[in-house]
């Protein structure tokens, strides 16, 4: 019998930190247990960790370097061996994110991204279906990028393997059928980093048609929202305050650093 009992099994990758750790948080709250990847330790951030412990959640942590082309397929299988089940959703979430441009991409930097945002997702959604037992139809939620509706010249590589992970959807939304759903959120700037400061934040937001920003609890309920939606296959859901309609010149980080008047 598998050791998550009758709780549903979410798989994220990235699940330990950041915008991961909002999506396991939401997950647990409505009682799924949880296979949490890491790159190089699985170890939650300390408010997910108390999240888990305060309401007891069945949960397991994986490492795995999704660089790696035989990282997906080992991770998967471990994750059924520890459960003994396929899970019921995977979340791709985990990313390379570094800088590139047309005159800095390398053929490496392609590849890296590709390995990790492109190649893995696609291979452990495989590896899932493969996995799962007849009519079970596990959910698949990808997340990407709104930036791949109307990208600028920064982030190169990262952007192209997000736009080829965001047409991925579509196609393996019709490859695998009734076997599995297959669907995408794309968050907009969400969590800041040590590149940005408070005020920077809020002209940016400013920016958005909505006025604001997505945070982690936004991505984490559309998450939610499409592994419980049975009649829905094949979608991307742009959760982002309306990011995407907009064409920016550059990223984020380099837009609106002057100083307060």
């Amino acid at each position: 019998m598998s050791v998550a009992g009758t709780a549903r099994i979410a798989l994220v990758t990235g699940g330990c930190r950041r915008v991961g750790a909002g999506i396991a948080a939401e997950l647990a709250r409505n009682g799924w247990a949880l296979a949490l990847h890491g790159h190089r330790d699985a170890v939650p951030e300390p408010g997910l960790a108390a999240t888990l412990a305060d309401i007891g959640t069945i949960w397991h942590g994986f490492v795995a370097d999704l660089a790696l082309p035989e990282a997906p397929g080992e991770l998967m299988a471990q994750v059924v061996a520890h459960f003994g089940r396929a899970p019921d959703l995977l979340v791709n979430n985990a990313s390379l994110f570094s800088y590139d441009d047309l005159g800095s991409m390398t053929p490496q930097m392609l590849s890296d991204h590709f390995a990790v945002n492109t190649f893995a997702p696609v291979l452990l959604a495989r590896d899932l279906v493969e996995a799962s037992s007849e009519g079970a139809q596990p959910a698949v939620v990808q997340i990407i990028d709104q930036r791949v509706r109307n990208p600028n010249g920064d982030q190169l590589s990262y952007t192209l393997s997000k736009q080829a992970l965001a047409e991925s959807i579509r196609t393996l939304a019709r490859a695998f059928g009734a076997r599995a759903r297959v669907n995408g959120v794309a968050p907009g700037l969400t969590l800041a980093t040590t590149d940005y400061d408070d005020a920077q934040m809020e002209r940016l937001a400013a920016r958005m048609p909505l006025g604001r920003l997505s945070a982690p609890q936004d991505i984490a309920r559309a998450v939610r929202h499409l592994a419980d939606a049975p009649a829905i296959t094949g979608q991307l859901l742009f959760v982002d305050g309306g990011a995407h309609m907009l064409s920016l010149e550059r990223d984020f980080v380099f837009l609106d650093k002057q100083d307060e008047a």
